[in-house]
């Protein structure tokens, strides 16, 4: 299984390609969207992950369908709902809320920080799915600050570049 690269990696701080819509189905691409499901998986903590954080600067980022335990498909809290991950590639963010929040953020590539990141409440972007197809997807929540913390890692920023009241939080096992 690929590795999570952690904040000292060079590939976390360049732009990602973007890939042409002809490749996305391509055995290439869809090896490392693969990868990348496996990788984020693996991680019972991890909502999301970018290329970028398993070495690769493609500009590709995956949602775990296991957000659905913490918002449901309606907005509230649904345990027993699992969906799908959702692959976005070439993600652009074409719309956010004027309201900004100030939200606890972490991150697999930087492990045990956390810290506030203001962010807006409501974003929407537009990306190709692993099929080659377009769609534009609106959230708010903890959706929002996914889209806009992944659209980082595309752009070579990292959420501790932005975050404030940074703690180190060491899970209890680990310890």
């Amino acid at each position: 299984m690929k590795q999570i690269v952690q904040k000292d990696s060079q590939v976390l701080r360049e732009i990602a390609k973007e890939i042409p819509a002809k490749e996305i189905i391509s055995p290439k691409i869809q090896k490392i969207i693969n990868e990348m499901k496996e990788a984020l998986a693996s991680q019972e903590d991890g909502v999301a992950i970018a290329a970028p954080q398993i070495g690769y600067s493609l500009s590709i980022f995956v949602v775990s369908g296991k957000i659905n335990q913490f918002i449901g498909t309606k907005g509230e809290v649904n345990p027993n709902e699992t969906l799908e991950d959702t692959v976005y590639i070439n993600p652009k963010i074409i719309k956010t809320s004027k309201e900004t929040k100030t939200l606890e953020e972490g991150c697999l590539s930087v492990r045990y920080l956390y810290g506030k990141v203001k962010r807006h409440t409501k974003a929407t972007v537009e990306a190709y799915n692993e099929n080659g197809k377009k769609f534009t997807k609106g959230a708010s929540g903890l959706l929002a600050q996914i889209f806009q913390h992944e659209t980082d890692h595309l752009k070579g920023v990292l959420f501790i570049d932005k975050a404030k009241n940074l703690e180190e939080i060491i899970p209890e096992h680990l310890k």
